[in-house]
């Protein structure tokens, strides 16, 4: 009878040799790839077969069709000229940590799994931790998401508020009040969808207005918090952010902190984002009051230059974390429980990746110091981009650059006017569209109240001043001939 097995090792290791050559190439020369994958939909699934192959195919050919089929539908978010969202970087050390944690492909969800896994997640989130300056009570959790990273610090919030739900759940009693969760109107929806998912429901996220800078108001918030109380309604978290996904607005953390403490709510930070920028000490001082937070949330795979996914969760009550996913059936109890750290109790999921290998990689690879002054270069670059449209009076920002974003339309002087404001923001969208289209560049935009704006962030490890003034120029060539057009 025929074994079954793997590709021939000698088959995988010329493949592989070839592959690592491939992405050297890849990453070292961007420039003949257009940012934005100019596919049309259902075009990638077309090319493909109906049904999966009976016999094995060959893997040549299965490399063939990666570059031939699915390498034209990409979107390249490794190019220096990717300015949409929030940028991503692939340094090589983040592509090796994923290739060998695929080798071990170990299931990090119990020390005795891996114990290396676990001490390994330990060890690179205390050094993140140190290189943002939290205190040493912060423990951080690795997530895949802040999406998921924050829901999980949701849910301690929830259990810190000793409503026995989970226990006795939130359907069909009589003696649970309206939760209540508070954020900014600019909060990112990850925030509502959390909401939904833990049963606080829409409603139950309160939106809390923000002043011209795009900061939630204290005082507003406290507020919402007292006719709350006064409603019978039970406050359970406030989610301040630093980095805000549209403008990327810093909301008042130590006045937030001030008001969670008085009405012993707990207060949850989603820096997503911005917590990158605290590896750059001369401006921590934009960071006052996360350091007294209950949790914050961190994306490395943002502008830490990791490979993506990577998140953390920081936390200063990991037991009430624990307790509030902790469940360990019989076939999971180990002997070393009660000495050592098993991290599926500290969240949803029970499997868990080895994502602290790549980020250990990376901090060692990059250093504190290479790190921290990328991002110092990102937040020049914005600022020179932000004087350059300050200079041109056909632009206008719309935004403060805290960081490493730019949010602006395109809006000439004979524009100007609320009766055209629906034909600028239509001009705009045309502007975003034209200059995503050359696939020189790729920008996102969004809307603050009312106004379509284009937004360019800048954050990828390769990212220099040239692409970014490639990208100014581009962007007023093509608003002239769309105000013509």
């Amino acid at each position: 009878m025929e074994k079954h097995r793997d590709i021939d090792p000698a088959v995988f290791r010329k493949e592989g040799h070839e592959v690592i050559d491939w992405i050297a190439e890849y990453l070292e020369n961007m420039d003949p790839y257009p940012v934005l994958a100019a596919t049309k939909p259902g075009q990638i699934k077309a090319s493909l077969p109906k049904s999966p192959p009976a016999k094995p195919d060959p893997l040549p050919d299965i490399m063939n069709d990666f570059r031939s089929i699915i390498l034209p539908g990409m979107t390249h978010w490794n190019h220096p000229r990717f300015f949409a969202y929030f940028s991503t970087t692939s340094p090589y050390a983040g592509i090796l940590g994923e290739t060998l944690s695929s080798a071990l492909n170990v299931n990090a969800m119990l020390w005795r799994t891996s114990p290396s896994a676990t001490e390994l997640e330990e060890v690179a989130t205390d050094w993140l931790r140190q290189m943002l300056g939290l205190p040493n009570q912060f423990e951080g959790v690795i997530n895949d998401t802040a999406s998921v990273g924050s829901l999980c610090a949701m849910a301690a919030a929830r259990e810190h508020a000793g409503l026995k739900i989970r226990e006795k759940g939130l359907a069909g009693r009589n003696d649970l009040p309206k939760l209540r969760v508070y954020a900014s109107e600019e909060a990112h929806s990850s925030i509502e969808k959390a909401a939904i998912v833990l049963g606080f429901g829409q409603e139950g996220l309160r939106k809390i207005p923000t002043d011209d800078a795009f900061q939630i108001q204290p005082a507003a918030l406290e507020q919402a918090v007292r006719e709350d109380m006064d409603a019978g309604v039970k406050p359970i978290c406030i989610i301040p952010t630093i980095g805000t996904t549209s403008t990327t607005s810093i909301d008042p953390v130590k006045e937030i902190a001030e008001i969670s403490q008085r009405y012993g709510i707990w207060l949850h930070v989603d820096a997503a984002y911005g917590g990158a920028a605290a590896t750059v000490e001369e401006i921590r001082n934009r960071f006052a009051g996360w350091e007294v937070a209950d949790s914050i949330v961190v994306n490395p795979h943002k502008w830490l230059f990791t490979t993506f996914d990577c998140n953390i969760l920081y936390c200063r009550r990991p037991e009430v974390l624990r307790q509030a996913f902790s469940l360990t059936p019989e076939y999971l109890r180990t002997p070393e429980e009660a000495q050592v750290k098993n991290y599926n109790s500290y969240g949803v999921a029970l499997g868990r990746r080895f994502r602290a290998l790549k980020l250990w990689m990376i901090i060692r690879s990059l250093g504190t110091e290479g790190i921290s002054n990328a991002i110092r270069d990102h937040m020049s670059y914005a600022q020179q981009l932000g004087e350059s449209i300050r200079q041109n009076p056909n632009f206008e920002l719309i935004a403060p650059i805290p960081f490493s974003t730019v949010v602006f339309r395109y809006n000439p002087p004979n524009m100007k006017g609320h009766q055209n404001e629906l034909v600028v923001n239509e001009i705009n969208e045309g502007l975003l569209n034209s200059v995503n289209e050359t696939g020189k560049a790729f920008l996102s935009h969004t809307k603050l109240r009312g106004k379509y704006c284009l937004r360019l962030t800048i954050g990828n490890l390769k990212t220099n001043w040239e692409d970014v003034q490639l990208t100014w120029d581009l962007i007023q060539e093509k608003a002239v001939r769309q105000l013509v057009a």
